[in-house]
């Protein structure tokens, strides 16, 4: 879907309007079409938005985003994961043995490589994204040696080895 394209189409409209006008009144019309431009732009994503969350509201497990791609919007279709799903990654805590919060949301911003690599992976183990994510964080908080660690934070038992020169 362009976005360019409606612009255009309400631009022609504004131009229909004033034909009949005078020379000024025309060119006036042409000029805050074109300083309107990228407002109409913005609202025009409003109203896709305003409808996908509309429509995601009405459907019980479907969710419909609005992404923009090269300043054009798509639309993505997802259906929202099975509660088993849920269910298998809320496990005991180490300390008091309560469930995880199944439900807690978080956005989190990825550079467009990094997205990719993270959908083929869940792709290929036959989970969604969300599933996978939860998994590989779980993984990361309860294997404390994988990962990265704070210089000079090492847990009781971890050894450091080696030579030195001075």
């Amino acid at each position: 879907m362009k976005l360019s394209d409606f612009a255009a189409k309400l631009r022609g409209e504004l131009t229909s309007i004033t034909r009949f006008a005078g020379e000024d009144v025309t060119r006036a019309a042409e000029l805050l079409t074109e300083a309107l431009d990228s407002s109409v732009r913005l609202i025009l994503l409003d109203v896709l938005s305003a409808a996908a969350a509309d429509i995601t509201a009405r459907l019980h497990d479907t969710v419909v985003e609005v992404r923009l791609a090269d300043g054009e919007p798509t639309f993505v279709v997802m259906t929202a994961p099975l509660e088993a799903e849920y269910e298998e990654q809320a496990r005991p805590t180490a300390a008091g043995g309560d469930q995880q919060e199944p439900g807690a949301r978080l956005t989190l911003r990825l550079p467009d490589s990094l997205k990719t690599r993270i959908e083929a992976a869940a792709a290929q183990n036959g989970v969604s994204v969300n599933t996978w994510l939860v998994r590989a964080a779980s993984r990361a908080v309860e294997e404390p040696g994988r990962g990265s660690q704070a210089a000079g934070r090492w847990g009781k038992g971890q050894r450091i080895t080696g030579y030195a020169r001075s």
